[in-house]
């Protein structure tokens, strides 16, 4: 059974601390409320590498008066809105694209006249409010959202992301004053979704299919054929609409489908170009680097999502090379820095910070700014090395452009590289730290996805970037090319360049750039047989593109900008920060003009607790650590691998062996090829005795496997 959920501060007062009246906030459950939302359905159409999404929502009134619902929802940020339609019966309304203000004023009309109208306002690239005004008692009212994206691949893997639910974000370090879109209520964790949630996916290659699978959800598939495959939900999955729909896939062979679009339209031709650098260039002079870690700790990473992010740390720290420096810096309401200064990569040091990071408790708001400029004051060991930040966090906050302009400011002090942790991040903010940095972002939802992203990480750093990137056309006029200036690029991403055409599509496109040291140079011929009438997505794209480069990620307002925006807004049918759309049906059905305004809750996203709404707590500042014991590897292998396998060890099993090292004076510990305890052996006399209570008592820990590929034997003393 559905329940609507009724106020509660009782988070934000058992800390002592309330945000400010713009934020999110928790409701507790009553039987006989009215709930706007009554489904979400999504279905997705993805023909090559692009992908075509119509989300589907019914709103509904059981109660006894006429009302306007209000739904704060995610879509995808690289996401081209350019339809929307309300359907009442039988009746389908297509909505008008206008300027935000008029949007507004047209909306607050219809209403006043007693008309059922829709609006969509955009409040991020990936946040966005629906309005549905003068749903009457009884009423069914289905609102129809079309968008459509290209499916960029990493290292030949696809990936198709839906947003489910916006997290709460911490307004604390905001100074618009206008972020009512955010003063959203909550369910509790736990607590069922009050709407059906749905997704079905329709995948179209020209290539076989492979390796289908969702790391969010349960899903069932079928196979029309091996170039075609069908995609839908299990009924196995709980709460489904509490966390991004996440799905991967590969293609055959890992080959990606590169190549040219063209699409004509009236007096404007659109191209799109996607190429993979084919030649492999190994980089073996990787230079020593600085790197910070910014970890959050606040009160929406409390709990499971914490945990994960000690895992990423875990990984990323025992990947770093001795000729590197490190250092870790915790925040929420405040920030705690590991050291004084970046610290070399020995053992001792790795240990310590890995417990530095597992006294860091969730709690608090989510002061990111603060944090940033913290780190860029921090001293450096060496002026001439170069410095990494890795921010590790939720990105529930609502101050994305100010940090994108605080990075911007800062790019001669370090680039930075984003880790975005849980069900629901904000990838607004941790695709775009990374973007304007010109570095890459990363995304993990599990502990186990948190070892792999701490894999790609390692790989991403030891690869040459693609660089000094030029595009030149012969024997076809383009112009209007977005992005303006082609940026460096991951070597396992490949380049994707909008643009427009004149005159027949002939001759051919040549990518010239740099991948390390090395120079590269690629061409593609220009037919008409690429020219089809289903790339029509290509002119919102182009558009959606030109939007991003003018306002995404900039916070510097200028006039002429916006009209820019306005003006492909209006002109390609988009939702911008500056242009909505607006359904009005024309029918009278509420003469008294009496309306409630009821907001639809949000589900908690998955593994965030309650204390990510309204709640702040101070970083602890100090902490402790006592040397515990030492170990010695009896086999012969790599200095690299010994200090690797120590650093993990006492990651992994340091509070056993410390409670074992009260009692005897050393332990002898035997592991597999696979990392499995099989014999445990302690000092006693000067005699090695069999232990095996320890040996149970290791098998029985919840711990995960030393990862080693041969036997070997650790000696461990105090």
């Amino acid at each position: 059974m559905k329940y609507l959920i009724t106020f509660l501060l009782i988070c934000s007062l058992s800390l002592g601390f309330a945000q400010k009246s713009d934020s999110p906030y928790l409701l507790v459950s009553t039987k006989d409320a009215v709930i706007p939302l009554k489904s979400s359905k999504t279905a997705v159409d993805i023909s090559g590498t692009i992908a075509h999404v119509q989300v589907t929502q019914v709103y509904q009134n059981k109660g006894t008066m006429p009302i306007e619902a209000k739904y704060v929802f995610p879509l995808s940020t690289q996401a081209a809105v350019h339809k929307m339609q309300m359907t009442i019966g039988d009746r389908v309304v297509n909505a008008k694209i206008f300027e935000k203000q008029k949007a507004q004023k047209v909306y607050v009309k219809a209403l006043s006249e007693g008309k059922r109208a829709a609006k969509l306002d955009q409040s991020r690239p990936n946040v966005f409010q629906m309005n549905v005004g003068n749903i009457m008692p009884g009423d069914e009212i289905a609102i129809d959202i079309y968008y459509t994206e290209m499916l960029v691949p990493v290292s030949g893997a696809y990936q198709f992301v839906a947003p489910a639910v916006v997290g709460p974000r911490f307004t604390g370090e905001s100074s618009s004053g206008n972020e009512q879109v955010f003063n959203t209520p909550y369910t509790m964790k736990g607590t069922s979704y009050t709407f059906d949630y749905d997704i079905k996916v329709t995948l179209n290659s020209s290539i076989m299919i492979q390796n289908i699978n969702s790391s969010s959800h349960q899903v069932n598939v079928t196979y029309p054929n091996t170039k075609t495959a069908n995609i839908f939900l299990s009924k196995s999955n709980e709460n489904a609409g509490n966390r991004d729909f996440i799905l991967n896939y590969n293609l055959r062979g890992n080959t990606i489908e590169s190549g040219l679009l063209l699409y004509e339209h009236g007096d404007e031709n659109f191209f799109a170009f996607q190429m993979e650098p084919t030649k492999k260039v190994k980089f073996k002079d990787i230079p020593s680097r600085e790197y910070l870690f910014i970890v959050d700790v606040s009160g929406s990473m409390n709990g499971y999502p914490l945990e994960v992010s000690k895992e990423l740390m875990r990984n990323l720290l025992l990947d770093l090379r001795e000729t590197d420096t490190f250092n870790v810096q915790l925040f929420a309401s405040s920030s705690t820095v590991f050291s004084e200064n970046p610290l070399e990569v020995s053992e001792e040091n790795i240990e310590k910070a890995i417990r530095f990071l597992s006294e860091g408790q969730g709690g608090g708001g989510t002061r990111l700014l603060s944090a940033l400029k913290t780190a860029y004051k921090l001293p450096r060991k060496d002026p001439s090395s170069a410095r990494s930040m890795v921010v590790i966090t939720d990105g529930y906050i609502s101050v994305e452009k100010e940090a994108f302009e605080l990075i911007t400011k800062n790019l001669g002090q370090a680039n930075v590289f984003t880790f975005g942790i849980g069900s629901s991040v904000n990838r607004y903010l941790i695709e775009g730290m990374a973007k304007v940095s010109n570095s890459e972002s990363f995304i993990a939802t599990s502990k186990k996805e948190a070892l792999e992203v701490a894999k790609t990480f390692k790989k991403y750093i030891a690869s040459p970037l693609l660089t000094q990137i030029k595009i030149k056309a012969k024997g076809i006029e383009v112009y209007d090319v977005a992005p303006g200036s082609i940026p460096d690029v991951f070597s396992g991403r490949p380049i994707l360049v909008y643009g427009k055409y004149k005159g027949k599509p002939e001759g051919g496109i040549t990518i010239t750039g740099y991948k390390g040291k090395k120079r590269f140079k690629q061409k593609l011929k220009i037919s008409s047989a690429n020219v089809s009438k289903k790339n029509k997505a290509l002119r919102y794209l182009w558009a959606r593109k030109k939007i991003e480069e003018l306002d995404d990620y900039s916070k510097l307002f200028r006039d002429d900008v916006k009209q820019q925006v306005i003006a492909l807004g209006l002109k390609y049918n988009l939702a911008t920060n500056y242009t909505s759309f607006v359904a009005v049906d024309e029918a009278t059905v509420n003469k008294s003009g009496a309306l409630k305004t009821i907001k639809q809750l949000l589900p908690m996203p998955k593994n965030v607790n309650n204390s990510a709404v309204g709640a702040a707590a101070k970083v602890s500042k100090k902490t402790k650590f006592k040397k515990s014991f030492t170990i010695s590897i009896n086999e012969s292998i790599s200095k690299t691998d010994k200090r690797k396998i120590k650093m993990e060890f006492k990651a992994l099993y340091s509070k056993l062996i410390t409670k074992y090292l009260k009692k005897y004076k050393s332990l002898r510990i035997r592991f597999n090829g696979e990392g499995k305890v099989i014999r445990v052996e302690v000092l006693e006399k000067g005699k090695w005795v069999y232990a095996y209570p320890i040996i149970k008592e290791l098998s029985n820990a919840s711990i995960k496997r030393l990862n080693i590929n041969k036997s070997m034997t650790l000696t461990l003393k105090k």
